[in-house]
């Protein structure tokens, strides 16, 4: 009797290990974009099945990954190195799959230099985020002090889905905006405005390589119970990547379909110019701890000052 039931339990360990299915969490957005044609696609990878979960924001995915209901994710990556430290070291960065895309937009002409927005107000979309550490980056940068009469103020008090309309209606004159915000606002705005890439104007001359906003994560515990499957999905993401990139006006209207909360024709002019890559972690680091660097600069609390260790790289071999 006791080998039957030791055979039972044998069994049903087997059919959950071959049962478990592969949860992928994804922030309702621009970020995910790459991702809107596996939603509607993918839905089992090496005979597992894929469940895709879209989230308001990266504190409400984190808990879920604490919690091990989702497997692999997409965050910002100052929170994926948090989350890597505050998780001891459980949740892993895979890749870097968004490079930054912001722009300083002005109604006013003739703000074409940072220089020029010395004595005014900048918007910025979401303090304690990379917009906020870029923004203050470059500023130093060129000399300008923040917060100050004979600098800039930066101002984080309007949400970031609404700035475009604020600047829309004439209620604001600068702002910081990534993709497709930039988009949205040019694709709306009928007057003039003024455009600072800040990437190729501004990170680009003091690094080689723009810096990275969106990571892909993923559970170590996953990544080492299931290898074969972490490298199957990352072959899917980046032939969906590629498919994207190719294809945005069927992407566009994929992401449409599947409740991305962004417009068709919006995803469609901002693929091209919202620098969706596809580097592995362990390639990436470089330009993963240039962007934590200034951070720490910026706020010396950050991760005690501490870069992630070489266990926050995942290595795809």
């Amino acid at each position: 009797m006791k080998k039957i039931f030791s055979f039972i339990a044998a069994f049903l360990i087997c059919i959950s290990a071959f049962s478990q299915d592969m949860n992928i969490g994804l922030l309702n957005g621009p970020s995910c974009i790459p991702c809107a044609a596996l939603i509607e696609n993918t839905t089992k990878i090496d005979e597992t099945a894929v469940n895709y979960q879209i989230f308001a924001s990266p504190q409400d995915l984190l808990p879920k990954m604490i919690k091990k209901e989702i497997d692999i994710g997409f965050m910002p990556v100052n929170v994926a190195a948090k989350s890597y430290s505050a998780t001891k070291q459980q949740i892993i960065c895979v890749a870097v799959t968004g490079e930054g895309n912001l722009a300083l937009i002005s109604s006013d002409s003739k703000v074409n230099d940072l220089k020029k927005l010395k004595g005014k107000t900048v918007y910025v979309a979401g303090q304690g985020a990379t917009p906020e550490y870029i923004t203050r980056y470059l500023l130093e940068k060129a000399d300008i002090p923040v917060d100050s009469k004979d600098g800039v103020t930066l101002n984080f008090s309007i949400p970031t889905n609404q700035l475009v309309p604020q600047f829309i209606a004439g209620k604001i004159e600068n702002v910081i905006l990534p993709e497709p915000f930039i988009t949205i606002l040019e694709q709306n705005y009928k007057k003039k405005i003024s455009k600072i890439d800040l990437q190729e104007n501004g990170w680009k001359q003091y690094y080689i390589q723009n810096y990275p906003m969106t990571v892909m994560v993923v559970r170590k515990e996953f990544a080492e119970e299931n290898p074969h499957l972490l490298k199957s999905f990352i072959a899917e993401y980046e032939n969906a990547l590629t498919w994207t990139l190719q294809n945005p006006e069927i992407a566009a209207e994929i992401c449409e379909r599947v409740n991305l909360g962004l417009k068709k024709e919006v995803v469609q002019q901002s693929i091209p110019k919202a620098n969706y890559v596809y580097i592995p972690a362990s390639k990436g680091k470089m330009i993963i701890e240039s962007l934590l660097g200034v951070i720490m600069d910026s706020d010396t609390s950050f991760l005690n000052g501490i870069l992630p260790d070489q266990g926050f790289y995942y290595k795809n071999e």
